[in-house]
């Protein structure tokens, strides 16, 4: 997928971005070797192999240091809304801002 200088245009655009002719050059060519590089890695075969959690498990073995997953501090709701301008239910309300 080759982007077009419209594309780094738009992408400018809706980055807020303001470049010159010469940086939307340098950018086009960034980003299409960028897409060029996920394309090579696209086409490499990885039926078989089994995703890595740390790039240190395919060298040694990794143990892995997870905890518990307990509750460890009490519930201050209450406290933490007593200075919201509007709490219905336990849930902070807010002015609309979409039609």
């Amino acid at each position: 997928m080759a982007l077009t200088p419209t594309d780094v245009s738009r992408i400018a655009l809706l980055a807020r971005l303001e470049l010159s002719e010469a940086e939307q050059s340098a950018m086009l060519s960034q980003l299409n070797g960028f897409f060029d590089i996920v394309e090579r890695m696209r086409a490499v075969d990885t039926t078989g192999v089994a995703p890595l959690y740390t790039p240190l498990s395919a060298v040694q073995e990794v143990a892995l240091r997870l905890r518990e997953d307990a509750v460890t501090e009490v519930d201050q709701r209450q406290a933490n809304q007593c200075s919201a301008p509007a709490v219905e239910a336990g849930l902070y309300l807010v002015p609309k801002v979409i039609e």
